[in-house]
């Protein structure tokens, strides 16, 4: 395995449903623009609160990146 060189993005995935389902969302739609996505690092947790419930989550992300050779 070679060195790497990494790039890293930030975005924030929300739902409705679960933490997980926001960072999916998140990890989704960056892999519909990106390449070769290797991990990711929560960054931030938020939620809304309706009439006492929980009833979506944001979730930050940073989504790290190799970058591809030049040659």
């Amino acid at each position: 395995m070679g060195d790497h060189v990494y790039k890293i993005v930030e975005l924030t995935g929300s739902s409705s449903h679960s933490i997980e389902d926001a960072i999916n969302s998140a990890v989704n739609r960056a892999s519909q623009s990106l390449r070769h996505l290797r991990w990711f690092q929560v960054t931030d947790t938020r939620g809304h609160i309706e009439n006492g419930q929980v009833t979506h989550w944001q979730v930050s992300i940073k989504i790290g990146f190799t970058m591809e050779d030049g040659g």
